[in-house]
């Protein structure tokens, strides 16, 4: 059960862990906005963390732009054949040898195993961000793939929260992953899907429009820069191929399983793209088949919103107006880092996040209506991947 296993609260002891709807915290200080976003969760141009930098094949920040007009404001990261003998009476002919078939004994019947019916527990994945051993460790720990990462799971449902690539070293990897794993869950009776994150609509852009300037709303700014200041990895753009672009393209942005509303960002962005969830959906993916860099951005700059649900006051508020509009209980995200909701983060450096709060699980918050699953793995943190409560 997820509330067995949520994070510590700010300003509780290191034991404490939350076991029901948490309260808004006592004395909750809002957080600086994280790096490469601005206060009210628009992304910010920023230089290249050095965590991210030092991965092999990130390239080196300045070498990868061309001189920009003054006013350029990139945004921020085969069988043989056999004849049968000829029917009494009749003459096979000459030049065709006959082979006698030899009758074959009725097959043993063997027990028929049970079928399971009904669905299958149902699983969610934070944001993987090009980690996949981190990834293939994760699922394995919860019997969910085999030690050679195939399906092992039956009926098991699975969903990732979007956010497959960037900063880490194996994107197209993580994709191939779960594009296979989707193959292998149907198979055997389940489901692995996903939903689009904001790095899926960066990298979709990136690689269809590459430097074509397109409107940000704070000068000129292109994919390509953006996707570079937000940790593109060149290996990944090396590799990427059609296949991979088509499958992004055609995810989800929401869905409902069990009363719980999948998303990706923590942002009431949603509502602007219908009132149900078939609607967002069929809204998101006709905007990426019309190809237009402008719209694009716009649909990539609207995922990118967050703190939506951080407010004490106005949280829980913004949830419950997601949950009246397109159903569920309880939203289920991604996107934001646990440690910047709880406002405890250690410093820039990997060296000094000692002071960044453990993850051992996914924090619940916004009076018990929002359940946040990014871990932080791109911090030092947790990929998170832990079973949901089946409704009742």
């Amino acid at each position: 059960m997820v509330e067995g296993s949520m994070t510590q609260g700010a300003g509780q002891g290191p034991a404490a862990r939350t076991t029901a709807a948490m309260p808004p915290f006592p004395g909750y200080a809002a957080p600086p906005p994280m790096p490469g976003y601005d206060h009210a969760g628009e992304p910010a141009e920023v230089p290249v963390h050095p965590h991210y930098a030092a991965h092999e094949g990130f390239p080196p920040h300045a070498a990868e732009y061309p001189d920009y007009p003054e006013g350029y404001t990139p945004t921020a990261r085969d069988l043989p054949v056999i004849v049968r003998s000829p029917a009494p009476g009749t003459v096979p002919p000459q030049d065709v040898p006959t082979v006698e078939l030899t009758p074959l004994t009725a097959p043993q019947q063997l027990p028929q195993q049970p079928v399971p019916t009904g669905p299958g527990p149902l699983y969610v994945v934070g944001d993987v961000h090009g980690y996949l051993d981190e990834l293939h460790d994760a699922l394995y720990a919860q019997g969910l793939i085999d030690e050679q990462g195939h399906w092992s799971a039956g009926n098991t449902r699975l969903w990732f929260l979007g956010d497959f690539t960037d900063r880490g070293p194996d994107g197209v990897g993580v994709i191939d992953l779960v594009m296979r794993l989707s193959a292998e869950a149907a198979a055997a009776g389940g489901y692995c899907k996903a939903l689009m994150g904001n790095h899926e609509l960066l990298l979709i852009g990136a690689k269809r429009f590459a430097d074509t300037p397109v409107n940000s709303g704070a000068g000129t700014a292109s994919f390509q820069a953006a996707w570079l200041l937000n940790g593109g990895q060149r290996t990944d753009m090396e590799r990427l191929e059609d296949h991979h672009l088509q499958w992004m393209a055609r995810l989800d942005a929401i869905a409902e399983e069990d009363g719980h509303l999948l998303v990706h960002s923590d942002t009431t962005a949603y509502l602007d793209f219908g009132d149900s969830i078939e609607a967002v959906n069929d809204a998101v993916t006709e905007a990426l088949q019309r190809n237009d860099p402008d719209e694009c951005w716009d649909l990539f700059r609207k995922f990118t919103k967050r703190f939506a649900f951080r407010d004490d006051e106005a949280g829980p508020s913004a949830v419950r107006e997601l949950l009246q509009t397109y159903g569920g209980r309880r939203i289920v995200h991604g996107h934001s880092p646990i440690p910047y909701l709880l406002g405890e983060v250690g410093g820039e450096d990997p060296d000094e996040q000692d002071g960044a709060p453990l993850i051992e699980g996914p924090h619940l918050y916004a009076d018990g209506l929002a359940l946040a699953m990014d871990g932080g793995v791109t911090m030092a943190g947790k990929l998170l991947v832990v079973q949901l409560p089946l409704a009742g």
